[in-house]
């Protein structure tokens, strides 16, 4: 029999379909089920968005191919964009539009990182950053993070984990798993010491449109002189205008940095999907205050969530954030998919265990708590209580 690549062959299966198959064997006992699962919004499109994708959809202008580093009108629309949130003069040729941000950063890592050499990413981990990592060859160091420092990386840790093969450090703020907002100051000093070393900085801000109120500009890095030659930043629009299902993504680079990517680009996919790029070209200016509003939805699930959980002893937030919150269980040393499954199966709550982010998360649970509205997120208080006491 024809063997598999190794590579991709020892992968674990993908996760979340495993969690599913949890939820789906809950009978009922306690009440409806709280998905805390998958970082999908707990809210619909904007009618306008909609109405957007069905036009573009339906008409034959985008029925073609199309420029292999994105339409023209969303990657100057975005260029327009990124310039007013971080105060930077960026331009259209700064950008390159990608089928989700999991492809910008495969784009990202096959620009920079070959089989055989390595990338840093902090521990907890994103898992599809890791197992793309995994699948290309490339090896992966890790930096942990403190749970005790809110699971910031520390500089020092970053600097001792730069071995002489890494090529790049990844990293994800607003942060997945844990939800932590990296602030603008250790931003900076991480990415002076990438530039320091002569290697990447891979910042992954798809949560950046949820960050809490008064946090003004996320970093000041591409306003950097010669920024093109350490950060290569990602993005997705699928939370932010709740369309997942779109698949819709973009990194913020260099010329040089679109231009490799390019050619990675024409032989993943050719051209992102045309219609989707249209309307959110169109729907960027547009629907800048409804997204807004989504924000201050998402702080106030913050808000519910602390206050949830305060009432829940033995449970405890130890990041929170965004979309995601990283909640310490009482369970001891029973291991972390263990007691998620019980979770789901038995109160209702379907969360991921904190494995799935790393060997030593045993002890926590990403609740993506976004996905539920404040009445939800009040519920978790006695279906925590009764669980913990069965």
């Amino acid at each position: 029999m024809p063997r598999f690549n190794p590579l991709v062959e020892t992968l674990a299966a993908p996760p979340i379909p495993a969690v599913f198959a949890w939820g789906r064997a809950y009978d009922g006992r306690s009440g409806p089920m709280i998905d805390l699962s998958q970082a999908v919004p707990g809210y619909p499109p904007h009618p306008e968005m909609l109405r957007l994708l069905g036009e573009c959809a339906a008409s034959r202008a985008y029925t073609g191919y199309g420029p292999i580093e994105g339409e023209d009108s969303l990657r100057g629309a975005y260029a327009a964009h990124l310039s007013e949130v971080y105060g930077a003069p960026l331009a259209a040729g700064n950008t390159h539009i990608t089928s989700g941000c999991n492809q910008a950063f495969i784009c990202a890592a096959m620009a920079v990182a070959g089989a055989g050499d390595a990338v840093l990413m902090t521990d907890p981990y994103y898992f599809n950053q890791e197992t793309t990592l995994a699948m290309l060859g490339i090896r992966t160091r890790f930096a942990a993070c403190d749970p005790e420092n809110g699971f910031l990386p520390s500089l020092d840790t970053l600097a001792a984990a730069i071995t002489p093969d890494v090529r790049a450090l990844a990293l994800v703020s607003p942060n997945n798993p844990t939800g932590a907002v990296y602030p603008p100051d250790l931003l900076a000093a991480i990415y002076d010491l990438c530039a320091a070393r002569g290697i990447w900085l891979i910042l992954d801000e798809t949560y950046r449109d949820f960050l809490p109120e008064g946090c003004g500009r996320p970093h000041d890095l591409f306003a950097r002189k010669g920024w093109e030659e350490t950060l290569i930043g990602l993005y997705s629009f699928s939370k932010s205008f709740c369309i997942p299902g779109h698949r819709l993504g973009a990194i913020t680079a260099g010329a040089a940095v679109v231009e490799q990517i390019a050619k990675i680009m024409d032989n993943l996919q050719i051209c992102p999907p045309r219609s989707a790029q249209a309307a959110a070209a169109a729907a960027l200016p547009l629907l800048s205050g409804w997204r807004e509003e989504n924000r201050r939805e998402i702080s106030r699930r913050v808000t519910a969530l602390e206050e949830t959980m305060a009432g829940v002893p033995g449970w405890r937030v130890a990041a929170v954030g965004a979309y995601f919150a990283f909640i310490g269980h009482p369970c001891g040393d029973k291991p972390s998919a263990f007691v998620a499954e019980k979770l789901a199966k038995e109160a209702g709550v379907l969360c991921l265990p904190g494995s799935y982010f790393g060997a030593g998360q045993e002890g926590y649970l990403r609740f993506a708590f976004a996905n539920a509205d404040v009445s939800t997120i009040g519920l978790l208080k006695d279906r925590l209580n009764g669980f913990e006491r069965a």
